[in-house]
C-alpha cells in the first residue's frame, strides 16, 4: 500500500506542473513540445498502478495466509497440549510419596489434621451438650420414678398382711401351715396381730395349749389383747387365780378393750370378788348403759355381795332393754320375783 501511496503521490505532483494544469484546465499547449511526453506520464500511472495492485495482492494473500497460520497453530498447540498431562502425574505422584515418607518418619504429623477438624466440630459438641443435659430430665419423667421403686413396708405393716393369710389358712383348716407362717414372721419380729389371729382360733378350736405357745408373758405384758387370750387359755386349763392375775396385771381403759373389762368382771365374780367385780360392771355401763348384759352382770355381783335393793333396780333396767338370749331373761324375771317377794 506505501508504494501505491507514493505513486499516486507522484502523479499529483505530475499534475500539478504548469503544463499538466494547462492540459486540464484546457489551456493550449506549447507546440514545441512533443505529444510523446504525455504517453510517458499515462504509461507511468499506469505502471504504478499495477504495481500498487500488485503489491495490494500480494499484502491482502500473505494477510490471508497469516490467520491460517495462526489458526494453524491452536490445532498444534491442542495437540501439543496431552505433554502437560502426562506431567501431572509426575508431580501429584512425588506428593503421596514424600507423605508416605513424612508419615513413616514422624508418625506424629497423623494427628496434625485432627486438631483442625475438633475445632470445626467444637460448635457442634457445644450445641449437642446442651441438648443431652436437657433430654437427661425428659428420660427420668417417662420412666417415674415412683413406680420403678418399691415403698418398704413396716414391720406393722407386715404383720397385719401376714395375719390376712393366716386367717384365710385357719378357716381352710390348714392350722399347720398357718403356724408354719407365724414361725417365719415371729423370728424377726413380735407379730402382735398374727400371734392374736392364730391363739384366738386355737381357743376356739379348744387347744389351749397350742394358743399358749405363742403367748408368753414377755410378748404378752405390752399387749392387752394377748394377755387376755393368755388368761381366757389359763381359765380353759382350771387356772383361775392365773388368769386372774394376768388380767389384772396391767388393766386397759374400757374404751380400749372393752372385752378385756367384761372378762375381767366375769372372772371377779367367779373368784367371789363381788365388790370388785361390781366395780369394773359399773365402770361398763357408764361406758354405754344400753347392754342389757352388763346390767344382769351388775345386778348378780350386787344381789351375791348382799346389796338386794341395788339388785332388784339392775334387774328390772335389764328386763327392759332388748338382747338378751331367751334363757338369760327366764332368769332375769325369776330373780326379780323372788328378790321382790322376798
Amino acid at each position: 500500500m506505501s508504494l501505491l501511496n507514493d505513486a499516486l503521490r507522484a502523479a499529483e505532483q505530475r499534475q500539478n506542473r504548469p503544463e499538466v494544469a494547462a492540459a486540464y484546465a484546457g489551456h493550449p499547449r506549447s507546440r514545441g513540445r512533443p505529444r510523446s511526453g504525455l504517453w510517458a506520464v499515462v504509461l507511468l500511472l499506469g505502471t504504478g498502478l499495477v504495481g500498487a495492485s500488485a503489491f495490494w495482492f500480494m499484502t491482502r494473500t500473505s494477510s490471508e495466509e497469516m490467520p491460517a497460520d495462526v489458526s494453524a497453530s491452536p490445532a498444534q498447540e491442542t495437540v501439543t497440549e496431552p505433554p502437560p498431562a502426562p506431567e501431572a502425574p509426575i508431580v501429584v505422584q512425588p506428593e503421596p510419596k514424600s507423605r508416605e515418607v513424612a508419615e513413616a518418619v514422624e508418625p506424629e504429623s497423623k494427628p496434625k489434621p485432627k486438631p483442625v477438624r475438633v475445632e470445626a466440630s467444637e460448635p457442634e459438641v457445644a450445641v449437642s451438650k446442651p441438648v443431652v443435659a436437657e433430654s437427661k430430665p425428659a428420660q427420668e419423667a417417662e420412666a417415674p420414678t415412683p413406680s420403678v421403686k418399691q415403698v418398704r413396708e413396716t414391720p406393722e405393716a407386715i404383720d397385719r398382711r401376714v395375719s390376712r393369710e393366716l386367717t384365710s389358712l385357719l378357716r381352710s383348716g390348714e392350722n399347720r401351715e398357718a403356724e408354719q407362717r407365724l414361725q417365719e414372721l415371729a423370728a424377726s419380729q413380735a407379730a402382735a396381730a398374727s400371734r392374736e389371729v392364730f391363739a384366738r382360733q386355737m381357743l376356739v378350736q379348744g387347744m389351749p395349749d397350742r394358743a399358749l405357745v405363742w403367748l408368753p408373758e414377755s410378748v404378752t405384758d405390752s399387749h392387752s389383747g394377748l394377755r387376755l387370750l393368755r388368761a381366757r387359755a389359763l381359765h380353759s386349763k382350771g387356772g383361775l387365780t392365773e388368769a386372774l392375775a394376768t388380767l389384772e396385771s396391767n388393766v386397759p381403759a374400757v374404751n380400749q378393750n372393752v372385752e378385756y373389762r367384761v372378762t375381767l368382771a366375769t372372772l371377779l365374780q367367779q373368784a367371789g370378788r363381788n365388790t370388785e367385780a361390781a366395780r369394773h360392771w359399773s365402770a361398763l355401763i357408764a361406758e354405754d348403759d344400753s347392754r342389757a348384759a352388763w346390767w344382769v352382770g351388775l345386778a348378780i355381783a350386787l344381789e351375791t355381795g348382799g346389796e338386794i335393793n341395788s339388785a332388784v333396780r339392775a334387774y328390772s333396767q335389764a328386763a327392759q332393754l332388748p338382747g338378751l338370749s331367751p334363757s338369760l331373761a327366764d332368769y332375769v324375771r325369776e330373780r326379780l320375783k323372788s328378790l321382790q317377794a322376798g
